[in-house]
Order: C-alpha cells, then structure tokens, then sequence
C-alpha cells in the first residue's frame, strides 16, 4: 500500500485530514510530559499507556524513532467551549475509536505499525494494570500524542494540517506508526 492510498484510505474512514512524514521529523519536547503528571485525564498511574508505567520520555521517542514513518491523522470536532469536558472526551473517545479502526484496516492490508492517539488508552474500562493483570490488548494499546512528548502543533505546521481550526471548532491529532 502507498502512501497516497494511506491518506486516502483515512479520509474514507472519516478523518478530516491526513499527512504521511518521516519520524525523524517530529519534533518531541520533553516539557510536555509534566502534563501528563498533573493527571487531568485521571489516567496517571492506573492505565499501561500512560505515564509512569508507558516508559520514560526517551524510551517513547526511541519508540517512535525505530520506525521509519507515520500516519499523521486529523479529526475535527464542532465543541464550542474546550472546557466541556464532557463533549471534548466524547470527541477523543470517537478520533480514538476511528484511529483503532483504520490500525486494525491497515494491519488486515499488509502494514504493519501501532497507534498513537489523542488521549490515553481506553481499550479497557478500568485498565487491567488497576487489578494487577496484564494488558488485555496489547496489540491495540495506544499512548497518547503527550506521553510521548510531541510537539502537536510542529507536526501539524510540517505537515500542512491546521492546528487551529478557529471558533468552536477543536481538532485531535494521533499517528499510525510504521515502516515504509
């Protein structure tokens, strides 16, 4: 499959845009991963793909790194007020839901690669690591673009995606991660 059939085969899937770039050309700022420590989402400590337990700042670039490519994708969501927490995680959850799909599309067409969204995983409700038991999907567990401390905005402005989409309108960003 290339690339041009990548980027096609999202937007069949419903997403707003897609990019395709190297990974050597995102941009990762370690500043970002506090964020996650100050545990907004609630998933600090209780979820595999997030921070502690996802890996250090390094070993999530390393991650990314080892990889030739990625999938940048784009979805964007009519939520007036980003402080309606309520509206913005179901958004998430739908760009997550999609960004899965087209992993698991891609995958049953020959490209190998794993997923990263636009927030921590929800694969399980709760994680299994809050029971002390091993990931359930561990195939589809996906961190979010924070834990792995990338620079959204750059990757977006490198790719062409806008990052702000104006008034009432927010966008997510996630990645499908492979090797060309």
């Amino acid at each position: 499959m290339d690339f041009e059939q990548m980027i096609a085969l999202a937007a069949d899937m419903g997403f707003a845009a897609a990019a395709i770039t190297e990974t050597k050309d995102i941009v990762f700022d370690p500043s970002f991963r506090p964020y996650c420590e100050e545990n907004l989402c609630g998933k600090y400590g209780v979820n595999y793909a997030c921070p502690p337990d996802c890996g250090t700042v390094e070993e999530m670039k390393q991650r990314i790194l080892a990889h030739s490519h990625a999938l940048v994708l784009q979805t964007i969501w009519d939520i007036s007020d980003i402080g309606d927490g309520k509206a913005t995680k179901a958004a998430k959850g739908r760009h997550n839901a999609a960004t899965i799909k087209l992993t698991k599309k891609l995958r049953a067409l020959g490209v190998p690669g794993f997923p990263v969204g636009a927030g921590g995983c929800s694969m399980c409700n709760p994680c299994a690591i809050t029971m002390g038991e091993p990931c359930r999907s561990p195939d589809l567990q996906f961190s979010c673009m924070s834990a792995f401390c990338i620079f959204v905005k750059k990757l977006a402005d490198h790719c062409g995606l806008e990052y702000d989409c104006g008034p009432g309108l927010i966008a997510f960003f996630g990645l499908f991660v492979f090797d060309a």
